[in-house]
């Protein structure tokens, strides 16, 4: 399990850190090579799911997208300086019930 929450984790600031260097690069007019390695980190972030052992793509991904809206939440605060408000963290709780239930739920 726990190697599963590290390559969700990841997974998650790979996409976070890759897409918010694309968006300073188109929108904050930075140079070019900060596109370019966000690129990069993007592409690295469609590998690192393939590591996790769960057999399903779907449900590997519809649980990460979960973890990916917790990310984004603690992003947001630590580089954008957003503080999250009570629904932001209730709605990030409810999203991390739904990959538990997801990932470990008996079928």
């Amino acid at each position: 399990m726990l190697k599963a929450i590290i390559l969700f984790l990841l997974a998650g600031l790979a996409e976070i850190g890759g897409g918010y260097l694309v968006w300073l690069w188109l929108r904050e007019g930075r140079p070019l090579w900060y596109g370019a390695a966000g690129a990069v980190i993007l592409v690295v972030y469609g590998i690192i799911p393939t590591f996790q052992s769960f057999p399903s793509f779907g449900r590997v991904y519809a649980a990460y997208g979960g973890i990916f809206i917790i990310l984004a939440i603690l992003w947001g605060w630590g580089i954008d300086g957003k503080i999250p408000d009570l629904y932001d963290w209730i709605g990030g709780f409810i999203c991390l019930a739904g990959v538990a239930v997801i990932l470990w739920a008996p079928r």
